[in-house]
């Protein structure tokens, strides 16, 4: 479930397709299932299934089809959440989930909500979203909380203290939780509650980027743009500081990711109204051959690429001349 992360590639003769890849998955479950009587093998049989399930995701990142991988996500999610029903805090199965649905909720729900036409289509499309980023929440926090004694009850009390209970190989729950939330915040912009958790969010990114800035080749820089650029400075915002993540995530992703010029042009470009920029960026994304470059990141530059295509559609709508 890991298409957003650099995966290897193999030969196309050996491409396992994600629908095959899940239902390899049910049959190992159902394998357990038969082996079991016994408590100790079932348990070991379903270990190593939640380890393989987990660890996997190459056949999401570098697939070509948006579309295929839109309609076989939720199946592996479910197979992922049954496996996890018996083992809560498998946490291979937690890192994978938390990113699963914050990929699934952004990359599809979310996108098709913010096209829709129809405005009952488009709040619950929204809603949809903002409770799976929730889901996703929860499970990354859960894995924290499994890796770190005292990590619930001291980041309820102090955001950054608890964070910093996380260590070097937290950084994926951090990073993960840390999203998902901050995606759920911005869809809720009519509930207090959900807006004072914003600086929740800022402590799992910030301790995230302080032990691993260079995790999924620059994706915290990634989200530091949005959460720089997206506000404006009376609400502790910084362009500037946004533009630092931006060369960063590229330096970092070495041109192979394409989605922090989107982000860019979204939230930095828009904010300044600097229609210039915004095209430039959005057409040196949609320029780039995401079908063949960068096979680790296929799907991902594919899924930015029709966010740009979308933004690029609405510039008379964005931008005051």
């Amino acid at each position: 479930m890991c298409w957003g992360i650099r995966a290897g590639s193999k030969p196309p003769g050996n491409r396992i397709s994600p629908g095959m890849r899940c239902l390899s998955f049910v049959a190992a479950l159902l394998l357990a299932a038969v082996i079991g009587s016994g408590c100790s093998p079932r348990t070991y049989v379903l270990h190593r299934v939640s380890d393989a399930v987990s660890s996997g995701g190459e056949g999401f990142a570098t697939d070509d089809d948006p579309d295929l991988v839109r309609d076989s996500m939720p199946f592996a999610l479910k197979a992922m959440e049954s496996l996890l029903s018996e083992q809560p805090y498998h946490r291979g199965l937690l890192i994978s989930l938390s990113g699963g649905f914050t990929r699934y909720a952004a990359a599809f729900v979310l996108q098709d909500a913010v096209e829709a036409a129809d405005p009952a289509v488009s709040r619950a499309g929204r809603e949809r979203a903002r409770r799976l980023f929730l889901r996703a929440r929860e499970y990354g926090l859960r894995g924290l909380s499994a890796s770190r004694a005292g990590f619930r009850e001291e980041f309820a009390a102090n955001p950054s203290g608890g964070a910093r209970l996380a260590e070097r190989e937290d950084v994926p729950l951090l990073f993960w939780a840390g999203v998902s939330w901050s995606l759920a915040v911005s869809l809720s912009q009519d509930d207090p509650g959900m807006l004072a958790d914003l600086p929740r969010c800022e402590a799992l990114m910030r301790r995230a980027l302080e032990l691993r800035e260079d995790y999924d080749d620059g994706a915290v820089h990634e989200y530091f743009i949005a959460f720089e650029g997206g506000r404006p400075e009376a609400m502790g915002g910084s362009a500037s500081r946004a533009r630092r993540h931006f060369d960063r995530a590229m330096e970092l992703s070495r041109g192979r990711k394409i989605s922090p010029l989107v982000t860019f042009a979204e939230n930095v470009s828009v904010r300044r109204q600097d229609r210039k920029e915004f095209l430039e960026l959005l057409d040196r994304a949609l320029a780039f051959d995401a079908r063949v470059e960068a096979s680790g990141y296929r799907l991902a530059n594919l899924v930015a690429q029709r966010k740009a295509r979308w933004l690029k559609g609405r510039v008379d709508e964005l931008f005051v001349e």
